[in-house]
């Protein structure tokens, strides 16, 4: 055993020692401060306990065992030597025995020597010995067995009480209901326990009331500014007790965020009255995700603390399923809705960067509005007021400025410290850049025909100031470790449709080679290529990961004959301000008839014509979409829309070939 163990254990601690560990969270102060990424000592525990650790230590805990038992066992196993007790020879006469015995009685007999080992050697091993040399029976054991007591073995039992084994009378029933409560009613009752319990729940962790809960009051209209009403009626959330004693930190907490809680200013009693009528768990979770919001948490109690923390712990999964009943095909032909899609991913950055929605308006000609400014470390609405008295509104603008430049933009305007200017521009080297690579094809075919499986591959490249791929997101008010996720979504922004909708962590490099291999792989045998050219396609894609993209592929029926004007959002949904969208042309063709598929009649288009791409990376993000978050207009906007999904509506109806099918609402 100690010959592979040995030199493996010693190959793994050297690796331990020389390994350098990346950290992959923000370095910050403010982060640090937080005390979330602190490793406790269960959590250096947990890391330590992986399956090849445990492996190794119980197989060196074996072996330990193993060489006690061997050394110990050694001395107990001694052969029984009479001669060599009573220090002779072999073949000596009696005489010389009796006097080997009288010479030894002196020295250990317990009349001449009181010490107890000296007494328990002398009855064990000399008086033994001495009979076995003089006494028939005990010399013919000692011939036979090698003991003068005869043969010697290792006799085993278990200790059990009396009543145990007696099986008359109420005993036998008391150990017949032990055997049955511990072997079977016990064990049954865990099983229906924990089948009660996950029944309850998805594979997600989330309950399945809340999904039909968010399904049924999930709108293509939503606009982002609602997308809360419909969060915070998650199943979770409605279970968390309301107390008595909760009232007065609540009332409290309403004042400090009454200006994000949408009220109408005219009607500001009627108002109130209203907002105070619904379920009290909708008004304690809408209140505390406020609280958060607008970084109010030191008003609520310690009740209230605990039930903040647990609303934040569950809310990521709870927007992720959110966004997932957002996109799910409803339309007849099979797309989801983009509208609450992308509300969902905007409250899930507010929620982790602690950014109030209404800082998401559109202000001093910022479409974005000083939100993405909020989430670095040391600004507030004034130091973003500072910064643009210098001409730099655009988060963008102040990414992309020269160290030297911003440095002095941040210390002699903004006022801040050398310290806290260290912090924002560690902050800025986490945030990520996102660049888009997309197509669609239909596999072995030239053109896309109405009715063809369309094929989408898009690599999506992430790129950060501080050369990491892989990270955690600045958040210091977010109080758990969050992963940053990235949503790809093809849709139609004019007919708020969805087309494909995919999740995209850059995390776990392994699964996402692993992915992209298989997919070209298997895209490369479709179309009939040879092994070398499959292996440098495998290739290729295996380098492309390692350098920070992602594949990302998907299908869909191509549908009716004509142009469409596509966008490929990419939404983070850890980060403000960092989200692309990508353009793409889609020129659908008319069906051939059968025989003449990939060959287009003289009089249409050609073949070359059936697909155009183009690429565009922009700065301002959703162009085709008013804000949710601005300040109301007219309602022509509105009829507009309406006006524009009745004739989409007319022409799908009026399209003979239409892809997807009819689902019915719950």
């Amino acid at each position: 055993m100690a010959i592979p163990i040995v030199p493996y254990t010693i190959l793994r601690l050297s690796r331990a020692f020389t390994r350098k560990t990346k950290s992959i969270h923000c370095q910050c102060d403010v982060c640090s401060r937080s005390g979330k990424y602190r490793k406790s000592i269960f959590k250096r525990i947990s890391n330590f306990s992986t399956c090849s650790n445990l492996t190794l230590l119980l197989v060196w805990v074996i072996m330990g065992i193993l060489v006690y038992y061997i050394k110990h066992i050694s001395r107990e196993i001694q052969p029984f030597e009479p001669f060599s007790i009573l220090g002779l020879e072999p073949g000596v006469s009696d005489s010389e025995i009796k006097k080997a015995y009288r010479r030894l009685s002196i020295l250990y007999h317990p009349d001449k020597n009181p010490d107890p080992e000296a007494h328990k050697y002398f009855v064990d091993f000399i008086s033994k010995a001495y009979q076995a040399l003089t006494d028939p029976i005990s010399r013919e054991n000692f011939e036979k067995y090698g003991h003068p007591d005869g043969r010697q073995g290792l006799q085993m039992g278990i200790a059990l009480p009396q009543f145990l084994l007696n099986f008359d009378g109420a005993s036998g029933g008391v150990l017949l209901l032990g055997i049955v409560g511990v072997c079977i009613l016990l064990p049954l009752l865990i099983a229906v326990i924990y089948l009660s319990r996950s029944s309850k729940y998805t594979g997600n962790y989330v309950m399945h009331q809340t999904l039909s809960t968010y399904y049924y009051f999930m709108k293509p209209s939503l606009a982002p500014s609602k997308v809360m009403d419909v969060f915070i009626k998650a199943a979770e959330y409605m279970e968390m007790p309301v107390r008595r004693s909760d009232d007065e930190p609540l009332q409290k907490l309403f004042v400090a965020v009454r200006s994000e809680l949408n009220l109408d200013l005219k009607n500001i009693k009627t108002e109130q009255a209203k907002f105070w009528k619904q379920h009290p768990s909708l008004v304690k979770m809408e209140l505390l995700i406020q609280a958060h919001l607008t970084r109010e948490s030191t008003l609520l109690s310690s009740s209230l603390l605990n039930d903040y923390r647990r609303m934040l712990e569950l809310a990521p999964r709870l927007l992720e399923e959110l966004v997932k009943i957002a996109v799910i095909p409803r339309s007849p032909h099979g797309h989801g809705w983009l509208r609450p899609a992308i509300g969902v991913v905007e409250l899930s950055q507010c929620i982790i960067q602690a950014v109030p929605l209404s800082a998401r308006k559109t202000t001093g000609g910022n479409p974005e509005g000083i939100a993405p400014f909020l989430q670095l470390p040391h600004f507030s609405e004034s130091t973003v007021k500072k910064i643009a008295r210098k001409k730099v509104k655009m988060f963008q603008e102040l990414r992309e400025m020269a160290v030297a430049d911003r440095v002095e933009l941040l210390t002699q305007f903004a006022g801040l410290s050398d310290t806290e200017v260290r912090d924002v521009e560690h902050v800025l080297e986490m945030i990520p850049s996102i660049a888009v690579d997309i197509t669609c094809e239909t596999e072995g075919e030239e053109g896309i025909q109405e009715g063809d499986i369309v094929t989408m591959y898009a690599w999506v490249t992430l790129r950060r100031g501080n050369g990491l791929i892989g990270a955690l997101p600045h958040a210091p008010y977010y109080p758990f470790p969050k992963e940053e996720n990235f949503w790809l979504l093809l849709a139609d922004p004019v007919s708020n449709d969805v087309w494909i909708s995919q999740k995209v962590s850059f995390l776990d490099e392994a699964a996402a080679i692993a992915g992209a291999s298989k997919a070209i792989q298997e895209t490369k045998e479709s179309l009939g290529a040879s092994v070398k050219e499959i292996s440098a396609a495998v290739r290729e894609a295996v380098e492309k990961v390692k350098s920070g993209s992602r594949l990302v592929m998907g299908k869909f029926q191509a549908p009716a004959e004509g142009n469409y004007n596509l966008t490929c959002f990419c939404l983070c949904d850890a980060w403000i301000g960092c989200d692309r969208k990508t353009n793409l042309k889609l020129k659908i063709l008319k069906r051939s008839r059968a025989g003449t598929r990939g060959h287009v009649a003289e009089e249409g288009p050609t073949a070359d014509e059936g697909i155009e791409e183009e690429e565009e990376e922009e700065e301002e993000e959703y162009d085709d979409y008013e804000s949710e978050y601005s300040d109301d207009e007219d309602d022509d906007k509105e009829k507009k829309g309406k006006i524009a999904n009745g004739i989409a509506n007319k022409k799908e109806e009026s399209t003979p070939e239409g892809s997807g099918s009819d689902e019915d609402d719950e």
